[in-house]
C-alpha cells in the first residue's frame, strides 16, 4: 500500500512562489516515476510535470520555465517549486505515482491578482 500525502498549499499574491511537497510511503518511490497534476474549478486535471527515477523532467507548456519538479529518494519525496505564479494557476494540486492508482489528497494552490 502506497500512501501521498501533499503539503505546501496556501495564498500568494501573483508574481510570488510557493513550494509543494508530497511524502510517499512505502519501499517503491525510488523505482517510480512521480507527477504533479492540478485541478482547476470547472476543468479537467491536467499533467503539470513529472520525473522519472533517474531525474528527467518534462513540464507542460504553461509552467516551463517557472516551475521546476524534484525528486529526493532519500526522504521519499517529490518536490514542485512554483515561481512567477499567475492567478491562472489557482487549483488543488495533486500528486501522483505516475501509472498507477495512487494519489494523494491534494493541496490547494490560490494565486491572487
Amino acid at each position: 500500500q502506497v500512501q501521498l500525502v501533499e503539503s505546501g498549499g496556501g495564498l500568494v499574491q501573483a508574481g510570488g512562489s510557493l513550494r509543494l511537497s508530497c511524502a510517499a510511503s512505502g519501499s517503491i518511490f525510488s523505482i517510480k516515476t512521480m507527477g504533479w497534476y492540478r485541478q482547476a474549478p470547472g476543468k479537467q486535471r491536467e499533467l503539470v510535470a513529472t520525473i522519472t527515477t533517474g531525474g528527467n523532467t518534462n513540464y507542460a507548456d504553461s509552467v516551463k520555465g517557472r516551475f521546476t519538479i524534484s525528486r529526493d529518494n532519500a526522504k521519499n519525496t517529490v518536490y514542485l517549486q512554483m515561481n512567477s505564479l499567475k492567478p491562472e494557476d489557482t487549483a488543488v494540486y495533486y500528486c501522483n505515482m505516475f501509472g498507477t492508482v495512487y494519489w494523494g489528497q491534494g493541496t490547494q494552490v490560490t494565486v491572487s491578482s
